[in-house]
């Protein structure tokens, strides 16, 4: 090929590499039935799993056939916008530590239905659902909703202390408080029988804002946001891939999704624990609820014990995915190093390839949650209305109709299934877009750069045909 044209790929291959990539995940027709869970796609779903597979692996050859050069200059690509101060930012704060305090009363006195009762309708659904989607699409809202902020302000402008905090964490415990709090926040979700009674959710909530104030008058706000508080942390990491970004002086701009991230420090070992374990904790949340893991077990799935039976099992399959992920993946890091030949220490390019899991981690939360957003989003808007069950309509919303056969029926199981696995294969595409980016960084040379992605793709790849066997296969209630 001569100079010439090989410019001509570089400058238009953005737009090859789009266009590509929607014709592989373009949908087509899908047969369903309805199932406890939603819906199970019987036919269809061989074509799907192959050509998720196929577009990963075709988004990995033709990134490996791109000039670097031009990849450097799609990443770098940026729009301002206007700038955004940081004056109201308390004021918020406050306004959402009393909404949090108004829905923890509210899961004390309030209804004992958990689907007319606020608090687990506005914790499992509007924040950990949809404020994660937000986050991968606006950036860090959170931020300025975290129910934290306004009255740590506050209390340390009374108190004369400083942001730093009085006492500080060893440097060698790193964010590992952090990994150890979301686990115990994965376990209570998938593995506690009742996750979703409003009292017992209320005393799980409020000890832990209280745990957490305590810990950022202590040690400081940053300082505990940045190692100890999980919500946080988690959600400033999907923020990276949010294609609204901030400068240091408020400014706002657009880059490309997934841009941010290749602007990211390693992660130590805690920070690669702490978003393996986002990723496993969603794809295991799917996984326990399937014949095949139920089966495992013994348990027939058409006479569901209840979540109780399920403790002992359910706690070993969600640390048991989180170490085999964690083992495949840091495997696949150090054999693309072997392959490339390069020196680097080992835990540095892990601690940063493990950042093109937030496009994965994103998707599959996106694809899991979905259905639950879309019904139980309707819920937490009534339920909002009337927090205490007294007869209230503060919002114009307790009355609504619920419309939950917006999940149910042949025509909603096509475009469900279209987007919950054109989010998987996307997201996976994202993924290898972002670990090349960081290849082309570590090994200068293109040839070593693919040869060290080679390994993390196949996992990729393997990981996107799961998590659409996942959406496909017959679940639990």
């Amino acid at each position: 090929m001569d100079r010439q044209s090989s410019f001509a790929v570089g400058r238009y291959h953005p737009l090859l590499a789009l266009l590509l990539v929607v014709l592989l995940i373009a949908p087509t027709p899908a047969f369903a039935h309805a199932s406890d869970r939603g819906h199970v796609l019987l036919l269809p779903t061989g074509y799907y799993l192959v050509g998720g597979a196929f577009a990963v692996a075709i988004s990995f050859l033709v990134l490996a056939l791109l000039p670097a050069d031009a990849l450097e200059r799609f990443w770098r690509r940026r729009q301002p916008l206007f700038t955004l101060g940081d004056s109201a930012r308390t004021g918020v704060g406050l306004i959402s530590f009393a909404g949090f305090a108004i829905l923890v009363a509210a899961g004390f006195i309030g209804s004992r239905d958990p689907l007319s009762n606020p608090l687990p309708l506005v914790v499992w659904t509007l924040l950990w659902a949809g404020l994660t989607l937000l986050q991968g699409v606006f950036g860090d809202l959170w931020s300025w909703l975290n129910p934290w902020f306004g009255p740590w302000r506050l209390v340390s402008r009374l108190l004369g202390t400083n942001d730093e905090g009085s006492w500080r964490l060893p440097r060698w415990l790193g964010c590992w408080p952090a990994v150890v709090l979301f686990l115990a926040f994965a376990w209570f979700e998938l593995i506690d029988p009742a996750p979703d009674d409003p009292a017992r959710l209320a005393w799980s909530a409020g000890l832990y804002w209280l745990f957490t104030f305590i810990a950022m008058l202590m040690f400081g706000y940053r300082g505990w946001n940045r190692r100890g508080e999980f919500l946080t942390i988690f959600f400033s990491m999907v923020a990276r891939f949010a294609p609204v970004e901030r400068d240091a002086g408020g400014r706002l701009g657009l880059c490309w999704p997934g841009a941010k991230l290749l602007a990211a420090e390693p992660l130590p070992p805690g920070g690669i624990a702490f978003l393996l374990l986002a990723l496993s904790s969603v794809s295991f949340d799917g996984l326990s609820k399937t014949f095949f893991w139920l089966g495992l077990f013994g348990i027939n799935p058409l006479e569901f014990p209840g979540r109780t039976a399920l403790i002992g099992s359910g706690s070993f399959g969600l640390v048991l995915t989180f170490a085999l992920l964690s083992a495949v993946f840091l495997f696949a890091v150090f054999l693309g190093q072997r392959l490339a030949g390069g020196g680097r220490p080992f835990v540095q390019d892990a601690g940063l390839l493990v950042w093109s899991i937030v496009p994965i981690a994103l998707a599959y939360h996106v694809a899991h949650y979905l259905t639950a957003l879309l019904v139980d989003g309707q819920y937490a808007l009534a339920a909002l209305s009337d927090p205490f069950a007294l007869g209230w309509n503060l919002f114009g919303t307790a009355d609504m109709p619920i419309e939950a056969g917006i999940v149910a029926g042949a025509e909603s199981a096509w475009w469900l299934w279209n987007i919950q696995a054109g989010a998987i294969i996307l997201g996976h595409v994202l993924a290898v877009l972002v670990a090349h980016g960081f290849a082309g960084g570590l090994h200068p040379q293109p040839a070593r750069a693919a040869l060290s992605q080679f390994p993390l793709t196949l996992l990729m790849i393997a990981y996107t045909v799961f998590g659409l066997w996942l959406l496909a296969t017959p679940t639990v209630g």
